[in-house]
C-alpha cells in the first residue's frame, strides 16, 4: 500500500486503489508512451511541412506578376539557379506536389500510430480505470 505525507502537515493519506502491474501492461504502457512521443513529432513535422506547401503556394501567387522574359531564382538545394517564368512555375507545381505527398505520408502514418494508441488506451482504461492517465497536455 502507498502512502502519501501531505506537505506542511503529519497527515497521512492511503492509497487503497492500489493496482498490479502485469510486465504485459506495462509493454503496453511503454508501447503507448512511445507512440505518443511519436505523435508529437507527427504534428511537428506537419507543422513544418504546411509552412513549406503555403511559401511554395505564396511563391506560386507571386511570380505570376514577373514578366515572362525575366530570370527569377529558384532555390536548388544550397544554390540558387536562374529560370524563366515559365520554368520556374514548373519546378514550383513539382515542388507543391511533393510536399502535399509528404503531407499525406505523414497523415497516413500519424493515422495508423492513432489507431492502436485508441486501442491500447482502450485496453488500459479498460484495465486501469482513473488509476492511469493517457491524456495529453495540449
Amino acid at each position: 500500500m502507498a502512502a502519501k505525507v501531505a506537505s506542511g502537515t503529519n497527515k497521512v493519506f492511503q492509497n487503497h486503489d492500489d493496482v498490479h502491474i502485469s510486465f504485459e501492461d506495462q509493454q503496453r504502457i511503454n508501447r503507448f508512451a512511445k507512440h505518443n512521443a511519436r505523435m508529437d513529432d507527427f504534428k511537428a513535422e506537419l507543422e513544418m511541412k504546411r509552412n513549406e506547401l503555403k511559401c511554395v503556394e505564396e511563391a506560386l501567387e507571386e511570380i505570376e506578376l514577373f514578366d515572362e522574359d525575366e530570370d527569377i531564382p529558384f532555390l536548388v538545394g544550397e544554390v540558387f539557379l536562374s529560370h524563366k517564368l515559365e520554368k520556374t512555375q514548373d519546378l514550383l507545381k513539382e515542388t507543391k506536389d511533393q510536399v502535399l505527398k509528404e503531407i499525406a505520408g505523414v497523415e497516413a502514418k500519424a493515422k495508423i500510430i492513432k489507431a492502436e494508441m485508441d486501442e491500447l488506451k482502450a485496453h488500459l482504461y479498460q484495465r486501469f480505470g482513473s488509476n492511469i492517465s493517457l491524456e495529453s497536455d495540449d
